[in-house]
């Protein structure tokens, strides 16, 4: 079995998801660019990228670059491609952190239809669903991460993770509000996506404690070791990092060996699709550490990161972005989630979800195709 096509659709949506602030003064219209991999043996394997920056860089690198380097190969060699990815990456690729994580995520997808096995089952299974929690966008005012969270709640969604705005001492006020709006029994995360100094992360994080969070993620940015270090051996709640972190499984083993997180983040956009992220979360596991991992905030992507979270002994939970709507394009159906807060992995052969392709022909600005 090999590759014989690769087909590319950009899908165009214009619907900004993040603020001025973080959009920069350029546009963000959150753009998805779907791949194809069909083999001589008729079997697809479908993925996801994001395109939110820009559908055309996206595209380029997947048709230009990438899609030359697995044309022709077979689909289980899948190990020798993402270190061969690697090699092109180091040899001037310079690839954006979301892109060869589609690709990997084809071909799974390619081998476990093949194999006519649910994808969690052709990583091997270890459990078939997880709790939930409902994490939020940036809001400008406590009082929307406050309805959100008790909207959440009554849907039976037991656990809420803020992305508060800054700067700290607003995002104490937030943490402050939701734990008296929620009560004592439900569970809160936090993830500002900060840019504090080591001593506002600390007085955070003491607040934190006393308000029984969960876990305190993204204070700095990812590279800053040092601080998260100390972060580590100052404060009691666990700390959550290396979402961001470059270079997949390496990146993330300095991070461990520094001792600089309680919690190891992965997904399969981010950290070089599901061969990545297993790599990871089997190094995490390695160490007694939780690997939580990570909405790639396209919802048939998560699905994914569904099967790969009940591949995995060392993962708690399942990362909800909300509102859902806002993250399902262009996927048909919403999360298989109940009303009690609980997901469970789908069970037909491959990621088991559909996306909706009169959607997507409908908004395409691009298409492509190579053909051996």
């Amino acid at each position: 079995m090999k590759i014989v096509k690769f087909e590319s659709w950009w899908v165009k949506r214009d619907q900004c998801l993040f603020d001025e602030k973080r959009r920069g003064g350029g546009k963000m219209p959150w753009d998805v660019v779907v791949i194809k991999l069909t083999t001589d043996t008729g079997i697809e394997g479908i993925a996801t990228a994001m395109a939110a920056r820009s559908g055309q860089v996206t595209e380029s690198y997947l048709c230009d670059t990438v899609a030359p380097m697995v044309m022709g190969r077979s689909p289980y060699d899948r190990e020798k491609i993402f270190y061969d990815f690697w090699n092109l990456d180091r040899h001037e690729a310079f690839f954006p952190v979301f892109l060869p994580g589609s690709v990997d995520v084809a071909l799974w997808d390619i081998c476990a239809k093949a194999a006519g096995l649910p994808l969690y089952q052709y990583i091997g299974a270890y459990r078939e669903s997880l709790p939930v929690y409902a994490s939020s966008l940036f809001y400008d005012t406590v009082e929307a991460y406050v309805n959100e969270a008790l909207y959440y709640r009554d849907k039976g969604i037991p656990f809420y993770k803020a992305h508060p705005p800054g700067p700290y001492e607003f995002d104490m006020e937030i943490h402050q509000k939701l734990r008296e709006a929620v009560g004592p029994d439900m569970g809160l995360m936090t993830d500002p996506v900060g840019e504090y100094s080591l001593d506002e992360a600390i007085t955070v994080g003491r607040h934190l404690e006393k308000l029984n969070y969960l876990w305190f993620e993204e204070p700095f940015r990812d590279f800053e070791l040092y601080k998260y270090q100390e972060l580590c051996k100052t404060l009691d709640i666990p700390i959550a990092a290396t979402e961001t972190t470059r270079g997949a499984h390496w990146g993330v083993a300095q991070v461990i060996s520094e001792r600089a997180a309680d919690i190891v983040r992965a997904d399969v956009s981010w950290k070089c699709g599901i061969t990545g992220t297993l790599k990871i979360a089997h190094l995490a596991d390695s160490f007694g550490l939780r690997c939580e991992i990570h909405t790639t905030t396209m919802t048939y992507m998560d699905i994914v990161n569904l099967h790969v979270s009940c591949a995995i002994r060392n993962c708690r939970f399942f990362e909800y972005f909300v509102p859902e709507e806002s993250f399902q394009f262009p996927m048909k159906g919403q999360l298989p989630i109940d009303d009690h807060g609980i997901i469970t992995v789908p069970k037909t052969p491959g990621i088991g979800a559909e996306l909706d392709w009169e959607l997507i022909e409908r908004n395409c600005v691009s298409y492509k195709v190579l053909t051996l």
